[in-house]
């Protein structure tokens, strides 16, 4: 049986985790507002989620300029400005179409991982 190759796992996974990026990002301003640093930690907490600074902050600007986050600027404590990031209803709504789908996807990748039902013909 061919070993895994840890490069192309990694390729795979980076797929994977950019195409997640925005949901992520949304999922995790449902409950409350964050800045940039708080929403990296909050994401580094959870098995393979963890962003780059590189990856949040683009994303978290487009969502700015496509409405979906609203965003607030507090002085720091110490160095420059924070930026908090909330969802807006529009970024609600569209987390909402994204939960929906992903669980679709969800439910079909695992009924297809398990393989067919007893039942003749379902899965």
């Amino acid at each position: 049986m061919p070993q895994p190759d840890p490069a192309t796992d990694r390729a795979w996974v980076a797929q994977l985790r950019k195409g997640l990026v925005e949901l992520l990002v949304l999922a995790a301003l449902r409950q409350e507002e964050l800045y940039g640093y708080q929403l990296l930690q909050r994401l580094a907490t959870l098995d393979g989620l963890a962003l780059t600074e590189s990856t949040l902050y683009p994303v978290l600007a487009r969502l700015a300029d496509d409405d979906l986050v609203a965003v607030r600027q507090e002085p720091s404590p110490a160095g420059p400005p924070r930026r908090y990031y909330r969802l807006t209803r529009p970024g609600q709504k569209r987390l909402d179409e994204m939960l929906a789908h992903w669980r679709q996807v969800n439910t079909s990748i695992d009924r297809l991982v398990q393989g067919p039902a007893t039942r003749k013909g379902a899965y």
